[in-house]
C-alpha cells in the first residue's frame, strides 16, 4: 500500500544549481570526465566550491562510481553516497535522495549526477544485449522469444492498446512530438535546434514498430548533467533564486515490470505514474489547474499522453487534444525528442531555469514547474516551486 498522508520533505531542500556538458552524438571523452565536467559547472554554477560537497547520487546504470567521480572533480570526504535503479525512472529519485539527506542532516550539500557516451558508446535503443542471470533477466523471458526486443517495441504494446481503447490513430502522439521540436528549436543547447517539425512531416516519418514512428522516439545522446541540492535556507545565500523542492516522490505499481508490465488489467495507463501523482500533489498541496510548466518524460510521445492523464491534467483518451490546444506549456527546452536524451535530468535543470526565469523559452510568471521521471518502469517526480520568501 503506498502512503497514504502527506510527507514531511517537501520544502527543506532546493536546488541551487544546475550544469552540463554540452549534448552531441560523440563526445570524444569518457563518461567519468563528462560526469566531472557536469559536476563541476554545476557547483560553479551554485558558487559553491568542490569542497562544499558531502554527498553524491547518481543512477545504478552510471559507469562513474560516486567515489570516483569526487576524487576527479576534487571533492573530499562524502557523508552520504547513493544510487537509484531503474534507468531515467531515477532522474526525480536522486533529488529526492539528496533532499532526504539534507532534510535529516546527513548532509549539507549533495550532487546529483548522470552521464553517459549513449550514442556513440553503448546505445540503449538497440535493446537487450548480454544480461547476467538475474530476476528482471528472467522477466523478459516472457517478451524477447516473440520479438518485443527493443524498448520501442514494448511501449508499442501500450501505445496500440491506447489508440484502440480510445480510438484514436497514431497521429494522435505527432501533437506531442512537434510541441517539443518547436521549443527545441529556440534552444542553442538542443541537438534540433533550429528544425521544428510539423504534423505532415511526423507522420511521414518512417514506421519504427507500430504504431511509433521515428518522431515519435527520442534521441541517443552523449553528454552530462549535474544539479546541487542543498537546505533552502543555504540556497539562499547562494547567486541563484533557489528551486525549492516542494514535493519529490517514487512510485511502483502493481504488477510492475521493467517496460514489460504487459500483463495488468489495463494497459491504456501508467500505475507507477499514478502512485508518484498523488503523492505529489498531497505533499505540496497543489492541483493539475495550478501547475505553470510541465516538463515530462518522453522518451516515447505515447507515455506522455498517458502521464497526462494520470496526474489529472485531463481525462483517459483527452490528452492528444490536450497537448494539441496547449493547454499547458509542456517540455520547453524541447524534452528527450528535441533537446537530448540524458535520462530526465535535463529535464530537472529546465525546471531550475524556469523557476528562475532564465530558460531560453521562459514562462512568465512561472513559479510551480512539475517534473517525471522514467515511464513504464518504476519511476518518480517532483514539484518545484519558487522560494514563497523571494
Amino acid at each position: 500500500m503506498s502512503l497514504r498522508g502527506r510527507d514531511g520533505l517537501g520544502g527543506r531542500a532546493a536546488i541551487a544549481g544546475i550544469g552540463a556538458t554540452e549534448f552531441s552524438k560523440d563526445s570524444g571523452r569518457s563518461e567519468l570526465r563528462l560526469a566531472v565536467e557536469a559536476v563541476r559547472a554545476a557547483l560553479d554554477d551554485a558558487g559553491l566550491s568542490p569542497a562544499d560537497v558531502d554527498g553524491m547520487v547518481t543512477f545504478t546504470m552510471d559507469t562513474s562510481p560516486e567515489v570516483t567521480v569526487a576524487q576527479a572533480a576534487g571533492i573530499g570526504e562524502l557523508s552520504f553516497f547513493s544510487r537509484v535503479h531503474y534507468g531515467g525512472g531515477a532522474a526525480c529519485a536522486t533529488v529526492q535522495q539528496a533532499a532526504l539527506a539534507v532534510a535529516s542532516g546527513v548532509a549539507d550539500v549533495v550532487v546529483c549526477y548522470r552521464a553517459f557516451n549513449e550514442r556513440s558508446g553503448r546505445r540503449f535503443g538497440s535493446g537487450v544485449r548480454h544480461r547476467e542471470p538475474s530476476a528482471e533477466g528472467a522477466a523478459l523471458g516472457w517478451t524477447l522469444p516473440f520479438g518485443l526486443l527493443t524498448p520501442a517495441s514494448w511501449v508499442a504494446m501500450a501505445a496500440q492498446r491506447y489508440l484502440h481503447t480510445h480510438g484514436l490513430t497514431p497521429e494522435a502522439f505527432g501533437h506531442v512530438a512537434v510541441v517539443d521540436r518547436r521549443y527545441a528549436a529556440t534552444n542553442p543547447a538542443a541537438y534540433f535546434h533550429g528544425r521544428p517539425i510539423t504534423l505532415a512531416e511526423h507522420a511521414a516519418s518512417r514506421w519504427i514498430v507500430e504504431p511509433l514512428r521515428l518522431l515519435d522516439c527520442c534521441q541517443e545522446t552523449d553528454g552530462g548533467q549535474a544539479l546541487v541540492v542543498t537546505s533552502v535556507e543555504r540556497a539562499r545565500d547562494l547567486p541563484h533564486p533557489p528551486a525549492v523542492i516542494a514535493a519529490a516522490a517514487q512510485g511502483a505499481g502493481r504488477a510492475q515490470e521493467q517496460m514489460t508490465s504487459f500483463y495488468r488489467d489495463d494497459l491504456t495507463g501508467l500505475p507507477e505514474t499514478a502512485v508518484v501523482a498523488r503523492q505529489l500533489w498531497r505533499t505540496s498541496g497543489l492541483a493539475p489547474a495550478d501547475i505553470d510548466v510541465a516538463i515530462l518524460y518522453d522518451h516515447f510521445t505515447p507515455f506522455v499522453l498517458m502521464q497526462l492523464e494520470e496526474f489529472g491534467f485531463c481525462g483517459p483518451g483527452e490528452a492528444p487534444d490536450f497537448v494539441a490546444e496547449e493547454r499547458l506549456p509542456l517540455n520547453t527546452h524541447g524534452g528527450q525528442l528535441g533537446e537530448a536524451y540524458l535520462h530526465g535530468m535535463n529535464g530537472v535543470a529546465e525546471a531550475v531555469r524556469q523557476i528562475r526565469g532564465t530558460a531560453v523559452n521562459r514562462i512568465p510568471g512561472a513559479e510551480r514547474v512539475l517534473v517525471t521521471a522514467g515511464t513504464g518502469v518504476p519511476t518518480s517526480g517532483l514539484v518545484l516551486t519558487a522560494d514563497p520568501q523571494g
